[in-house]
């Protein structure tokens, strides 16, 4: 993806109002958005919204396992405040920690039976969150270019994420 050039004399290129007014709206909307899902999770399942997504997204791996380093990836979460999480959902009996069978230096997170079950349980109340906050207001061509600019978005921020 080609970078935008800078105007000739260096000087910012400030938002338009149009433009500013998108942001805010989409700043906004990427704040209070896990907040909501969060409160719904909280209250239905005690689970917070990074504790969900961290236990659907062992779900959905081969033997429920994931390296850590790669858990703390997908969760886009440091090491240290996901071994504290883990750590919290290991105390409820929801994942374990298992030495890497091929490398020993790794750990992987472990989602146990009963993690699946209370995520099996708390999943159709957060889908149905997540269908009323997002599908259900947006008509098919709106939710296209949602899923378009959102994966324009990421490629964007992998661009600039990768080592120069």
């Amino acid at each position: 993806m080609p970078e935008q050039p800078r105007p000739s004399n260096d000087q910012p290129r400030w938002l338009t109002p149009a433009e500013r007014e998108t942001w805010q709206q989409f700043a906004m909307m990427l704040h209070r958005l896990p907040a909501a899902l969060g409160a719904q999770l909280q209250q239905d399942a005690d689970l917070s919204y990074i504790e969900y997504y961290v236990l659907a997204g062992l779900s959905d791996q081969p033997e429920h396992r994931m390296r850590m380093s790669d858990l703390a990836v997908l969760a886009n979460s440091e090491q240290s405040r996901l071994s504290h999480m883990i750590s919290r959902l290991e105390r409820r009996g929801f994942v374990r920690r298992e030495p890497d069978p091929t490398n020993g230096r790794y750990t992987h997170a472990i989602l146990t039976d009963a993690g699946h079950a209370h995520l099996t349980e708390a999943a159709p109340g957060h889908v149905a969150r997540v269908r009323d906050l997002v599908f259900d207001v947006l008509d098919p061509a709106e939710l296209d270019n949602l899923r378009t600019a959102a994966e324009k978005i990421s490629e964007r921020i992998d661009h600039w994420e990768q080592p120069k």
